[in-house]
């Protein structure tokens, strides 16, 4: 069977607990059966890491990502990208290391979609220290959406174990949803999520779900017009389509362990619809993944965690999560021809 391309591992916030969980995932390789990846970063940034971190981890600076499969075993694979003079500062996101995410993420990209990357897997950005640089992005998503071309729409999925949620709507206010929600928006992520799940994660026949946005989805427009005039319609479309959608159903009653068994990805009208379930079903193990793409894209959930970054407590779970899937849909990817 051909061997997956090693992992481009961006460094996400140089001031976060990112380098902190790079050293340590590499630690756990073994354990956890980690596929190879390679950090791209200042090789100033991974030895602050490794000081930090009290453990005794060789670092290999290496000048093209294939030779990270090889170095992996023995060492920490670096492919140096930027340079800087600034001292790190755990617990401190500055916008002097901005140039260093940005060329960061910008190499992982490259690297994935010339084929010598299987997949980019992001740590956490600091948007707030990335803005006071100039950065003009909403976020790291729609970066990556420039980055991969014009015409591309990126579609936010959270999974773990034992769940995997698309939030139709993402960080805007509640009261803005019902507005925000379409039956074309609903179309267009159902057939992204459903060609997604066939291509990256072997799923054959992918079933979606989607939830209601009221109560009771609605009970019949008596608690809300919404699953009749923009979902039903949406719904009605895509199984034109041959695409197993069911719903609109009560979300309240979606997310029990039976309900799960009748679908592979649940849908969800806002945010919080969608996270809340995945997130405590498997807290430490969930993983952000941006479907859409040309190329694969996975990050741990979580953010930069300033407060506790140089503390030495930060775990690795969900970064260890992030690179096992982007394996997993890499491989997948690569049986499918996809």
């Amino acid at each position: 069977m051909t061997e997956i391309a090693p992992i481009a591992l961006t460094i996400g916030e140089p001031g976060g607990i990112g380098p902190e969980l790079a050293v340590k995932v590499w630690l756990r390789r073994t354990q956890d059966q980690i596929a190879p990846f390679c950090l791209l970063s200042p090789v100033s940034i991974v030895k602050h890491a490794i000081t930090q971190s009290g453990s005794d981890v060789p670092l290999k600076v290496i000048d093209t990502i294939d030779e990270a499969a090889s170095t992996f075993n023995h060492a920490l694979p670096v492919l140096e990208v930027a340079n800087i003079t600034t001292d790190i500062v755990s617990g401190i996101a500055s916008p002097r290391t901005a140039s260093v995410v940005i060329e960061s993420i910008t190499k992982a990209v490259e690297l994935a979609t010339n084929g010598d990357a299987c997949a980019v897997v992001t740590n956490p950005i600091q948007k707030s220290a990335l803005y006071e640089a100039g950065f003009s992005h909403p976020g790291h998503t729609e970066f990556l959406a420039e980055l991969a071309g014009p015409g591309t729409i990126p579609v936010m999925m959270l999974a773990n174990s034992k769940l995997r949620v698309v939030p139709l709507t993402i960080h805007i206010a509640l009261k803005d949803v019902p507005t925000q929600l379409t039956t074309e928006l609903i179309v267009e992520r159902c057939r992204i999520t459903h060609q997604s799940l066939k291509d990256a994660f072997g799923v054959a026949s992918p079933r979606i779900a989607i939830a209601g946005l009221n109560p009771h989805a609605g009970e019949d427009g008596a608690m809300g017009i919404e699953e009749q005039t923009i979902m039903r319609p949406a719904i009605e479309q895509l199984r034109g389509e041959g695409i197993d959608v069911s719903g609109p159903l009560p979300a309240d009653t979606m997310f029990h362990e039976e309900a799960r068994a009748n679908y592979d990805v649940a849908l969800c009208p806002y945010h919080d619809q969608a996270l809340i379930p995945v997130k405590t079903l498997d807290f430490h193990g969930g993983v952000n993944v941006t479907l859409g793409l040309p190329f694969i894209r996975t990050s741990p959930d979580h953010g930069t965690a300033l407060d506790i970054a140089g503390k030495g407590i930060a775990r690795p779970d969900s970064l260890i999560a992030a690179l096992k899937m982007a394996a997993e849909m890499a491989t997948k990817r690569l049986a499918t021809g996809a």
